[in-house]
């Protein structure tokens, strides 16, 4: 078994609920990165990215009272997020608006710090972008530095098939290099 995160919050249980919306905030702000890297992954603009955050934010939100305090929160928050990229992309030509229920303040997570244009970093979001959802899931997951056993989890696959379809990416991104 992996060591369990220890999170500076307590438990959800032992909170009330109107603590759960700056607990919330605090753990979304901490990892808000997660939020757009998968939203440049499943997206083609920066209108659809950002609304691809917001319904991520609304799908963590709707989710949060079932999340364990004894999972490590970003592992938690990539399931939920890439779950909800891979169903944004399947429906993209029927896309139903809908607005997050509760305090409007959770939609409003700061953007990340923008990042001077990189050739091969443009070049290796263009390979990601023509990968099948699933296989952009685990090369997002691994290069965030995530071990096989953590994609593995958040997949719901095995380590061994982490292993096969990582090594099985990295040869079609050689051929194209």
């Amino acid at each position: 078994m992996g060591k369990r995160h220890q999170h500076p919050c307590p438990p959800l249980d032992s909170v009330s609920s109107s603590d759960a919306t700056p607990r919330f905030l605090a753990l979304l702000d901490e990892h808000r990165r997660i939020l757009y890297k998968v939203a440049r992954a499943y997206t083609r603009s920066d209108t659809d990215r950002e609304d691809l955050v917001q319904e991520i934010i609304a799908q963590l939100w709707r989710a949060f009272p079932g999340w364990d305090p004894a999972r490590r929160f970003s592992t938690w928050m990539y399931r939920i997020a890439l779950n909800t990229g891979i169903s944004w992309r399947r429906g993209e030509s029927r896309r139903e608006r809908r607005v997050a229920p509760g305090d409007p303040t959770l939609l409003d997570v700061a953007a990340p710090e923008p990042v001077e244009p990189d050739e091969r970093l443009t070049r290796l979001h263009g390979f990601i972008a023509e990968l099948p959802e699933t296989d952009r899931a685990l090369v997002l997951l691994h290069l965030d530095g995530h071990r096989h056993e953590v994609i593995a989890e958040v997949m719901g696959i095995s380590e061994s098939n982490v292993a096969t379809r990582m090594h099985r990416i990295k040869q079609r991104l050689r051929a194209k290099v």
